[in-house]
């Protein structure tokens, strides 16, 4: 069992829709059973002074988004605005439904999330399986919490979007490769390549291995399960 997973760099435009119809460019030109990934607020970035105008294109984003992804597999964040608190919100979309959703739980206060958004209790952080596969999900900053990566043991694909500053570059990588490795599964990490952030997107094999390239918006790997099940056989550490 093997599939093509996708994770987009991308650098986000000012213009909402601009953003919203660089996705649904990749979502038509990509295979139709990929899993693919997309930067953290890719569609709207941080935008504080708007946060309003960004929360309500989300959920005008999250429409057509739905009415584009079949046998797909899409995950990224969103600012929702959820019983009157705005929430960076991971969705998982998959044959035209939200299958997963989690706010983010461990917000980053170096840049002043705290004073804009209502943090996540966590509870939301765990294992959920689509299509056979055990996926989990972790988002940017809560990458740096080993407690959050326990909660995810026996997940086949870890998810990581993100906004990781250019100054922490080496981390996010030393960290998703560590993942990788401990956990025993693929890590994926969609990162934004906006001037001050880190790029670094990557797949990470659960072996050591790793697909990354700074110059590329696309980066394509294969998830094979085999490998998965090889490394816990040939290394158990339950």
């Amino acid at each position: 069992m093997a599939r093509e997973i996708i994770v987009l760099q991308l650098k986000n435009n000012p213009n909402y829709a601009n953003n919203l119809e660089k996705i649904k460019h990749y979502i038509n030109k990509l295979p139709n059973d990929a899993v693919i990934l997309a930067p953290e607020v890719c569609l709207t970035d941080y935008d504080y002074e708007n946060l309003d105008k960004a929360c309500e294109f989300s959920e005008v984003a999250l429409k057509e988004l739905l009415s584009l992804v079949e046998n797909q597999i899409l995950a990224l964040t969103l600012l929702r605005k959820i019983d009157g608190k705005v929430v960076n919100q991971a969705v998982v979309l998959h044959k035209g439904r939200v299958i997963h959703t989690q706010n983010k739980h461990k917000l980053f206060k170096l840049g002043n999330e705290h004073l804009f958004l209502e943090a996540g209790d966590g509870e939301d952080i765990k294992i959920f399986e689509v299509d056979g596969i055990k996926f989990g999900l972790l988002i940017c900053f809560e990458l740096r919490f080993k407690e959050l990566w326990q909660k995810l043991e026996g997940a086949d694909v870890i998810l990581v979007p993100s906004q990781w500053g250019i100054s922490r570059k080496r981390h996010l990588e030393l960290l998703g490769n560590a993942l990788a490795v401990v956990n025993q599964c693929y890590v994926a990490v969609a990162n934004s390549s906006k001037a001050d952030m880190a790029s670094s997107s990557a797949i990470y094999a659960p072996m050591g291995g790793v697909t990354i390239d700074d110059a590329s918006e696309c980066i394509k790997s294969i998830l094979d399960f085999k490998q998965i099940k090889f490394m816990r056989r040939y290394l158990n550490l339950s």
